[in-house]
């Protein structure tokens, strides 16, 4: 039986995708700043011009997934790493927003097998989202973390033929 597991540990031939929605882009520069903190000190190069990280900004959340299939079916990329914020409002607008865009980032990872990793905060408050991003703590740097170890994890996976 083999154990396949990922690791933090990064080379030179990663690369990854970053999808950030612009809509509430308080909350998702700090996403974004952490997420390339963490990226840079694993040994990525985060720059733009550079040969391991590309960038997509979309005009908010719901328009994540889309953008996120087509970096996906490029085949250029080891994992793509999703970022947004849906803050609840007085509507069911959060309810239709929160629930496709979870549905679409993940169905974006099984149909093309390229991890997609959801980071996307789904909280009720301005005050919660900030907390997330930077105030108590900064879910970017996790979903960084996660993107490194599926990318290892996937590239682990004995080649298969045809």
């Amino acid at each position: 039986m083999a154990v396949f597991e990922g690791t933090l540990v990064c080379d030179s031939s990663l690369r990854f995708a970053i999808v950030v929605g612009r809509f509430n882009d308080l909350v998702t520069n700090k996403l974004l700043e952490s997420c390339q903190d963490c990226l840079k000190r694993h040994g990525i190069d985060i720059d733009p011009h550079g040969s391991q990280v590309d960038y997509a900004w979309v005009p908010g959340c719901f328009e994540v997934p889309l953008v996120a299939k087509k970096l996906a079916e490029s085949g250029r990329y080891d994992a793509i790493i999703c970022l947004g914020a849906v803050i609840r409002g007085d509507t069911p607008h959060f309810d239709y927003v929160s629930s496709e865009v979870a549905k679409g980032v993940a169905a974006v990872g099984f149909q093309s097998g390229t991890p997609v990793i959801f980071g996307v905060l789904t909280v009720d408050t301005m005050t919660q989202a900030l907390e997330r991003a930077g105030i108590k703590g900064n879910h970017g740097w996790g979903y960084a973390l996660n993107a490194i170890e599926m990318a290892t994890l996937m590239k682990s996976f004995p080649a298969t033929a045809g």
